[in-house]
């Protein structure tokens, strides 16, 4: 019987996070359906089914997508043990229950997505898909030409050799970088390993969709075109040239 959606798919929809994050939720038995524990991952939800996870009913949300310009100074997290600023305490409280795809460090700022579509989330974090991000960032000191090529061929680090896809120079100390994978702090631990320090770092695109004017700590839902726009492969353009305006901000 083929009829209804897959337990994991319809898991994702209620922004539980991925399919196979999914599949280990139902694998941890945290889920019940018409109030059995189900560990089948091939199940399939009809309309007439009541699903709950960890206990509480869920149920399919509309996917919604945003895109945010995270300032300086606060973590991509729900809470922090710190006591440091979080990037939910500049949302509208209709836009906190959204996860955030992937991160950016406390000291780093631009575009950021936030969605509650578990599929988007996946498709845009993982490897194989090879989804663009573009900063410009801005050193400490002049670069050296010879460091510019090495970022392109590869420095070793803590966490290994690590590379850019590509690299514009901007002036002396500020550089287009993109990547196209990446590891946490990547950027800055290639900077360091060559005796550098980032004084700034700004994402200004994610696939073909840039930051544009977006303003600081303000987030846009994005309707189906700019949501395309995250997994399209950007043309050669500059930000300038290519501004994005949102149909719709949070105020």
């Amino acid at each position: 019987m083929n009829d209804g959606i897959r337990l994991n798919k319809y898991l994702a929809l209620c922004g539980a996070g991925s399919r196979r994050k999914c599949d280990e939720i139902i694998q941890q038995g945290r889920v019940e359906i018409n109030g059995s524990p189900c560990l089948n991952m091939g199940t399939r939800i009809g309309p007439a089914d009541h699903v709950k996870l960890d206990g509480k009913r869920v149920s399919p949300s509309t996917p919604v997508v945003v895109a945010f310009h995270k300032p300086r100074g606060f973590v991509c997290t729900r809470e922090d043990e710190l006591g440091r600023e979080t990037i939910y305490s500049l949302l509208p409280p209709k836009l906190r229950s959204l996860h955030h795809v992937g991160r950016l460090d406390r000291d780093s700022e631009g575009l950021l997505i936030l969605t509650n579509d578990g599929d988007l989330s996946q498709r845009l974090m993982h490897p194989s898909k090879s989804v663009e991000k573009e900063y410009l960032v801005t050193s400490n000191q002049a670069i050296e030409p010879e460091h510019i090529e090495q970022f392109l061929k590869g420095v070793h680090t803590p966490e290994g050799r690590l590379k850019a896809k590509s690299i514009e120079k901007i002036s002396s100390r500020r550089l287009s970088i993109i990547l196209d994978h990446g590891v946490k702090r990547q950027i800055r631990l290639m900077f360091e390993a060559l005796g550098y320090k980032v004084t700034k770092l700004l994402r200004v695109r994610i696939g073909s969709l840039w930051l544009g004017e977006l303003e600081t700590g303000r987030a846009a839902i994005l309707n189906q075109t700019e949501i395309d726009l995250l997994e399209v492969p950007a043309k050669p353009a500059k930000p300038a040239a290519k501004p994005w305006r949102p149909a719709q901000k949070n105020r």
